[in-house]
């Protein structure tokens, strides 16, 4: 299992001067497939691993003003 897990890490090491262009509708999708993931687990232990990587994978493209303005919005549906 490890091997379809592992990164071909000339793949994964990009060099200050390249760029990644990610989408937000990309960003979007992975972490609504891991708050899917997230809520099917028991583990305190995994749940903070999976948080760690939605927080981390969402500021790809988002920053914290985005966060709060989505945290707002979920509040004003739920009231």
């Amino acid at each position: 299992m490890s091997d379809d897990l592992s990164i071909n890490s000339q793949q994964a090491d990009l060099s200050v001067d390249e760029f990644e262009e990610i989408s937000s509708d990309e960003v979007d999708r992975v972490v609504e497939a891991l708050e899917g993931i997230l809520a099917t687990v028991e583990s305190e232990n995994i749940q903070a691993y999976l948080e760690e990587a939605i927080n981390q994978i969402f500021t790809l493209v988002y920053d914290e003003e985005d966060l709060e303005a989505i945290e707002d919005d979920i509040q004003d549906e739920a009231a």
